[in-house]
């Protein structure tokens, strides 16, 4: 399995909407492959987070710092 087509099937892996062997064959994959671990270790949290509708509060300065870097990515978008 490449990373590529590891990234292609996260989704189904999180969803259970696939057979054992193919789950077999990307946790092979994760532990070759620190990059894909930290992938799929990120996803999971995130979902953790979502799921516990955990709140975080930044700081103002950080929270518009982001603000700004995200608008200034979808208006590059739309060009």
């Amino acid at each position: 399995m490449t990373c590529t087509e590891f990234l292609s099937k996260l989704d189904d892996y999180f969803d259970g909407q696939m057979d054992a062997e193919l789950i077999l064959e990307i946790r092979a994959h994760v532990k070759k492959c620190n990059h894909c671990e930290v992938v799929l270790d990120t996803t999971r949290k995130t979902i953790s987070i979502y799921r516990e509708n955990e709140v975080y509060e930044f700081p103002d300065d950080l929270r518009e710092r982001l603000h700004a870097a995200i608008m200034k990515k979808c208006s590059k978008a739309r060009v």
